[in-house]
């Protein structure tokens, strides 16, 4: 008689802790050079999911900047930390958002028409439009650093760096993502947004901001006020030129926010 099979065996249901957990470090994984555990693995759903935990990743990437500038300011003057705490969110994300930014600004630029805009934004290649606004940007995000004092600077890193995600994580919920093809890497990360996901993604962004808030009502709202401007614009830019969004739209969204939440948040910091 032969020997009855075995049942096989079900894996067990993921619970909704580890699944949030899965995708934050999804978002670590895509947006950062952290490695990760092997078990988080890698899945388009996933990506798409881990796209509320981008303030996160930025409060992350921020507060990594804030510690680098606060161990630089006790050795050197506030220019070399705010260069070095720039250069070490740089590298925690591999200049992901800075090649989005150079991508972008090269594409629209220089392509007149949408197509070719989009083509040149696929090549890899840097042109005069990306350089000269990557070195624009980065020399606007040290010079505004280097304007605050220490304690500032150590709150605005975190702060900057989560809101700047915010604001381009509202262009996936309420923009379209278009490209010409499907070759793009960042079509997983890019698709819909659910309201409930972009609720989470606030909630990331609070945060982030609660500490500087307490030290600066008034500066702060000022360079929320700013950063949304800016969204806001490059918004109705991507939408005139383009028809919505890409993925390097959305890392030019990321650092020309950025940019101009220390700017906003430095034109008030004295008066609060």
């Amino acid at each position: 008689m032969a020997p009855e099979a075995e049942a096989p065996v079900q894996p067990a249901r993921e619970g909704p802790l580890r699944r949030e957990l899965r995708l934050f470090l999804t978002a670590v994984q895509y947006f950062t050079r952290v490695p990760v555990p092997v078990w988080v693995g890698h899945s388009a759903e996933q990506l798409n999911g881990s796209a509320r935990y981008f303030p996160a990743v930025g409060l992350c990437v921020g507060l990594y900047g804030a510690a680098v500038y606060a161990a630089a300011a006790h050795l050197w003057n506030p220019a070399i930390a705010a260069l070095l705490a720039t250069a070490a969110t740089v590298l925690a994300t591999g200049a992901f958002h800075e090649d989005g930014l150079a991508d972008t600004f090269d594409g629209l630029g220089g392509g007149m028409t949408r197509e070719r805009a989009l083509e040149i934004m696929k090549d890899s290649r840097i042109g005069s439009y990306g350089a000269l606004a990557l070195l624009l940007v980065l020399a606007i995000k040290v010079a505004a650093l280097a304007s605050f004092e220490l304690l500032a600077a150590v709150a605005a890193l975190p702060a900057a760096h989560a809101a700047s995600r915010w604001l381009s994580t509202s262009l996936i919920w309420r923009s379209q993502y278009v490209r010409i093809d499907d070759s793009s890497r960042a079509k997983p990360v890019t698709q819909a947004l659910t309201t409930r996901g972009f609720l989470i993604a606030s909630l990331w962004a609070v945060l982030a901001l609660a500490y500087l808030g307490s030290l600066a009502p008034l500066a702060v709202c000022t360079a929320l006020g700013t950063a949304a401007a800016v969204r806001w614009w490059l918004g109705r830019w991507f939408e005139r030129r383009l028809g919505g969004y890409t993925g390097d739209a959305l890392g030019a969204t990321q650092q020309l926010t950025e940019a101009a939440f220390y700017l906003g948040l430095l034109a008030t910091w004295t008066s609060s």
